[in-house]
């Protein structure tokens, strides 16, 4: 019975910086991905915009945050924010 729960995949971790906090208990996070291009062997820089839960409105825009895979919050949320890793300055 405990087996499936050992089995369950583990739910994804991204770090990124706040971009907007102008929503209620909503932040938006820009993670930055590097990848090498498969032809040109050239690294790129891809950028996602992630729309993230904050419960207590605790992260504001240019801060370094920690958010993790959760089910569907609304349309378009599906993180939940984990962490404040380094506040603005």
């Amino acid at each position: 019975m405990s087996e499936s729960q050992d089995e369950r995949p583990q739910r994804k971790v991204r770090e990124g910086v706040v971009a907007s906090d102008a929503m209620d208990q909503t932040i938006v996070v820009l993670v930055n991905q590097r990848v090498r291009h498969p032809r040109y062997m050239r690294t790129i820089s891809r950028t996602k915009r992630l729309y993230v839960h904050d419960e207590h409105n605790d992260a504001h825009v240019g801060d370094t945050v920690e958010v993790v895979e959760t089910r569907p919050l609304s349309k378009l949320k599906r993180w939940r924010l984990v962490r404040v890793v380094e506040r603005a300055r």
